[in-house]
């Protein structure tokens, strides 16, 4: 799709204001078309960029994007600036008009795509190639199955569902509407639950399932295991990045934020909104309270309450975190200057046993 600025303008419910007056030997020039959306550095003529915060205004001047998407009026700028409310907002919606158009996904069951006989499905379901169905399953109206996934005996998934290639949904899981799995992902496997018994590791049966509420996003290749008894759950809106593992009888509140190599622990309780940030590791039985955010690399080994902020590995109290970080910086200049107080130190030891 290619559109001019003042289309995308409209279509963004921008004000559209060109900035410093157009030379004379480019005001016959073609109006351009814009038919992306690019980073400031790298956008061209016929790319849409933005700007949301003050740091990177300065790198407009420099950039060559037929307009940006801005939040004010930016002074001194020979560039048409599409003014919003919101930045984030108007980025999503112009990335939105600018999709590539791929080939659409269509209702119908692929010939090679194995289903039992006793499997339900909603109008408008579209199964893909190679995927195998097994007994109870129901799949609500148009989700999509992509290539090569499985699922279960007894599971369940709700409407405007989408299972990217090869998704594995264990047996009797249960899947809300409009939940998202990319590919790769794995849900309902045996949890990690060993007991040391007779000099060997015997495995826990795991006979509970696994609970994902609606709106649910999950990146790809994440592991979401199956509960002991009862349920693991993800509760609705929460988005999980890439290569997350969740363990057996977790309790994930909604709207939560979990980013990429987190690793939670068995039973923990997370509230609403809670944000988990990259390579966060939080060991079994605790629980967080709701809005409460864990900076990245933390290891948090004990419960916080609702908005606490912890970082760090073991994680502390984020302002805490920050006096250990400084004092670990001036560590260098903190031994050097010990070094010289020993030696002062030293030599006057050295001058009162002289004396005597």
């Amino acid at each position: 799709m290619r559109l001019t600025i003042a289309q995308l303008a409209k279509r963004l419910d921008a004000e559209l204001w060109h900035g410093l007056p157009a030379r004379e030997d480019t005001a016959k020039m073609a109006v351009p078309r814009i038919s992306a959306v690019g980073p400031v550095e790298t956008a061209d003529e016929s790319e849409v960029t933005f700007v949301s915060d003050d740091k990177h205004k300065a790198s407009l001047e420099g950039s060559r994007a037929g307009a940006v998407i801005v939040t004010e009026r930016l002074d001194g700028l020979d560039k048409p600036q599409l003014i919003v409310k919101n930045v984030n907002a108007a980025l999503i919606e112009a990335l939105n008009i600018f999709t590539p158009k791929l080939k659409a996904v269509t209702a119908g069951i692929d010939p090679t795509a194995k289903l039992a006989q006793n499997v339900k499905l909603s109008e408008g379901v579209s199964v893909g190639a190679g995927v195998v169905i097994e007994d109870g399953v129901e799949i609500g109206p148009n989700s999509v199955i992509a290539s090569g996934c499985k699922i279960g005996e007894n599971s369940k998934l709700g409407k405007n569902c989408r299972l990217d290639s090869n998704v594995v949904i264990h047996h009797n899981c249960r899947l809300g509407n409009n939940v998202v799995i990319q590919a790769n992902s794995t849900v309902g496997s045996t949890g990690f639950g060993y007991s040391f018994i007779d000099g060997s590791h015997r495995l826990i049966p795991h006979n509970g399932g696994v609970v994902i509420e609606d709106f649910v996003e999950i990146g790809a290749n994440c592991c979401i295991d199956r509960a002991k008894f009862g349920n693991t759950i993800i509760g609705a809106g929460t988005k999980i990045d890439n290569l997350v593992q969740i363990a057996h009888n977790v309790k994930i509140g909604k709207c939560c934020l979990i980013v990429s190599q987190t690793g939670i622990s068995g039973s923990c309780k997370l509230g609403d909104g809670v944000v988990l940030g990259g390579q966060v590791g939080l060991v079994d039985n605790i629980e967080i309270g709701d809005g409460a955010m864990i900076g990245a690399q933390s290891g948090l080994s004990h419960s916080i309450a609702a908005g606490q902020q912890f970082m760090g590995s073991p994680a502390l109290e984020k302002r805490e975190s920050f006096r250990i970080f400084g004092l670990l910086r001036r560590l260098p200049k903190m031994a050097k200057l010990l070094k010289q107080l020993i030696k002062r130190v030293e030599k006057l030891e050295a001058a009162e046993d002289d004396k005597e």
